[in-house]
């Protein structure tokens, strides 16, 4: 059930509220699902249903993106900020260290849930964060090309496209290995989201020096990477696993860079396995 909460986190000007839009199904262990950047919470639902037999699943719209408004000007829309935002998220919701699992961005704001020991474990998939500056400043590149073109796009052309599935791999391709599996009102949906994200560019930003370079001990931690992910190159996934040596590397056979929609069942089993 889709639902909005609001509670305060302190800045330089004291405390301002921060909206955040999330649903909320299942029972069992809570396991938050992170989207990545330009995305919004709906890029799980190919796998929230199978989630949620086992877990009690809250997927949220990060501050700027789907229906979460963006931060207050007070708050920057950085790795740090959007972390606390997260913890404070959890206790409004009455989370104690939930599990966490995220895609891209979200893949990497889970790592450093985990880094702060705010999670009971970590599933990251395709984290940004890994990158050499190269390979950073060509998925920014791509990331900036599609939201051009997001925005650019009048609607009755995305949704005359989306209905066919030459025109969801147009829209898509990027981030699936297999676009024309997507709905085509799932597609006409997250192209308005990349189009609509009111904290794209000051995300995007803050991310140009990002780099996680920390280990993560005392986290259950697992790493997972599409071997056909076109924005965040696979070899990545090694390099997660040098910094984080414990970490769990799983391979995600003929996936994109969002894999939950490429293969359901064998992203549900791995986020399953990963929160144990």
């Amino acid at each position: 059930m889709s639902a909005t909460v609001s509670f305060p986190v302190p800045t330089p000007d004291g405390p301002q509220a921060v909206t955040v839009s999330y649903a909320r199904v299942g029972r069992g262990e809570p396991l938050l699902l992170l989207h990545g950047i330009g995305h919004h919470r709906q890029a799980w639902d190919p796998v929230v249903d199978i989630l949620a037999t086992e877990r009690e699943v809250i997927a949220v719209d990060l501050p700027g993106f789907g229906a979460s408004p963006s931060l207050p000007a007070a708050l920057a829309h950085d790795l740090s900020t959007t972390t606390a935002v997260l913890s404070a998220f959890c206790e409004a919701l009455e989370l104690d260290r939930p599990h966490v699992a995220g895609n891209s961005l979200g893949g990497l704001l889970a790592l450093e849930l985990g880094r702060e020991k705010r999670v009971r474990s970590v599933t990251a998939l395709s984290p940004a964060g890994f990158w050499s500056e190269a390979e950073r400043r060509y998925a920014f590149g791509v990331l900036l090309t599609m939201r051009r073109i997001s925005r650019r796009m009048p609607l009755p052309l995305v949704e005359r496209l989306a209905r066919s599935a030459a025109g969801r791999t147009a829209l898509t391709s990027t981030i699936y290995a297999r676009p024309a599996r997507r709905s085509p009102e799932a597609v006409v949906a997250e192209t308005l989201a990349l189009a609509g994200a009111t904290g794209f560019e000051r995300t995007l930003r803050s991310g140009a020096a990002v780099r996680f370079t920390d280990d993560v001990p005392g986290v259950p931690v697992t790493v997972a990477w599409g071997t056909r992910d076109l924005l965040l190159v696979r070899r990545q996934g090694v390099r997660a696993k040098q910094i984080i040596p414990r970490a769990r590397l799983v391979r995600l056979p003929g996936c994109g860079h969002c894999p939950m929609n490429d293969d359901p069942a064998l992203v549900a089993r791995v986020l399953l396995d990963g929160s144990r």
